[in-house]
């Protein structure tokens, strides 16, 4: 069972099993973070996995239930100094979590993996049973079994920085059927050691990475077909070598299978230092990866203002919460998967019982204010700020004031371009 510390989480859980679960009315939450949390033991590492987590007061959802988003702090770092640190701050969870409806869940590492109280992301042979993948994903189990929570299955994230980062793609290649998108930060790629997080190995490509990641899904390996990855470092890490991330998300190219279409490059704006964004589209025309490199940034969380600036966390660059939610809610294979959707030649939109996608010819131009622009879907909300689907460029304040001219690319992907008539 949750050992919940708070008395206002107390209330709003015991108010929460009273109401009867609806997929079109989720409860609201006590919009703060938790107590800590003590939730299971690790006999593998030693202690006890505790940790947080953030239920909102939003009722916001996607398609009527709520996202469930794994959130794992670096060596050096713990849940309770550095992903929370307070009411807020830290790696600036909460504005999104408000803003996307999201539950997330802020975990400590057990043990003191590699001395530094790390995530065990170099374990070359991961146990969806035992170890820190075990006990994570009873965690992410527990909080899906929780109706109170209204948590979707098939939207549930996982993202982290350095081990954090590493682990995240561990989780998310050894259950590729819990996590429908991993968000890689700083991350060493399976098969690499301890010893080689500066340095890519002399030989070790992205082809390494892909054939022992599939290899630990197993009779799961299935679930890739609809999973999508983001990989973001700083172009001044020079902790964790930045060509891990390229290798990650090329990687799980890979791995989903079929050909890709490298875009054009796009702007996450932030700051003293932008994200240059590198997009690639399946076959298909759906938005699989994204790698963002982060102007002049060191090896730290991109948390955006509101956030900390310490220890690894940098608050002065991009909102790396923002940019993920926006790029798993607009791209998410699995929510309303059963129905097909068919593009017409002269574009529009086309429904079936259990797929709404919208999909246009490619190269269409749209001049319109903002608000207009998110209630059709070409673009997103997060924090009264319009940002462009897929591409997830800052179009400014998201109402009938501010217009804004996007191009269609592919689907569920738009780029703000000034030239479009």
């Amino acid at each position: 069972m949750l050992s919940f510390k708070s008395l206002a989480a107390s209330t709003a859980i015991a108010a929460a099993l009273i109401t009867p679960f609806s997929a079109q009315a989720v409860t609201a939450g006590t919009g703060a973070w938790s107590g800590q949390q003590t939730w299971a033991a690790d006999s593998v590492n030693g202690g006890n996995l505790t940790g947080y987590f953030y239920w909102p007061s939003s009722t916001t959802t996607k398609n009527g239930q709520r996202a469930l988003i794994l959130v794992l702090h670096g060596c050096n770092q713990t849940a309770t100094n550095d992903v929370i640190n307070g009411s807020d701050g830290g790696y600036n969870w909460a504005a999104t979590a408000e803003n996307t409806g999201a539950v997330i869940l802020a975990p400590n590492a057990t043990g003191n993996v590699y001395s530094n109280h790390c995530w065990d992301y170099a374990n070359t042979s991961p146990s969806r049973s035992s170890g820190h993948v075990g006990i994570l994903l009873d965690l992410i189990s527990r909080f899906k079994g929780n109706s109170s929570y209204s948590i979707d299955p098939n939207q549930v994230y996982v993202t982290g920085l350095s081990s954090g980062g590493g682990m995240t793609m561990v989780m998310g290649c050894i259950a590729p059927d819990i996590f429908a998108g991993m968000g890689i930060n700083a991350g060493p790629t399976p098969g690499t050691t301890t010893g080689q997080i500066g340095t890519v190995p002399s030989g070790y490509t992205s082809a390494n990475a892909a054939s022992i990641c599939k290899g630990w899904a197993g009779s799961n390996s299935g679930s890739f077909n609809t999973q999508i990855t983001n990989a973001v470092w700083g172009t001044s890490d020079f902790i964790v070598a930045q060509g891990y991330g390229p290798i990650a998300t090329a990687a799980m190219r890979s791995i989903y299978g079929g050909s890709y279409t490298k875009g054009s490059t796009f702007t996450v704006s932030g700051g003293s230092g932008n994200g240059t964004g590198t997009p690639y589209t399946d076959a298909n025309g759906h938005l699989r990866t994204t790698e963002i490199s982060v102007s002049g940034m060191s090896h730290a969380w991109p948390a955006g203002p509101g956030g900390q600036n310490t220890n690894y966390v940098d608050n002065t660059r991009i909102n790396y919460p923002v940019y993920i939610t926006g790029f798993w809610w607009a791209n998410n294979l699995r929510v309303g998967s059963g129905g097909t959707t068919t593009t017409t030649a002269g574009g529009g939109t086309t429904t079936t019982a259990h797929t709404t996608t919208t999909t246009t010819v490619a190269g269409a131009c749209y001049n319109t204010s903002n608000y207009t622009h998110v209630t059709a879907g070409r673009a997103h909300d997060s924090g009264g700020t319009a940002y462009a689907n897929g591409s997830n460029q800052n179009m400014g304040l998201d109402n009938t004031f501010y217009t804004t001219k996007l191009r269609f690319k592919s689907t569920n992907y738009y780029v703000i371009d000034s030239t479009c008539p």
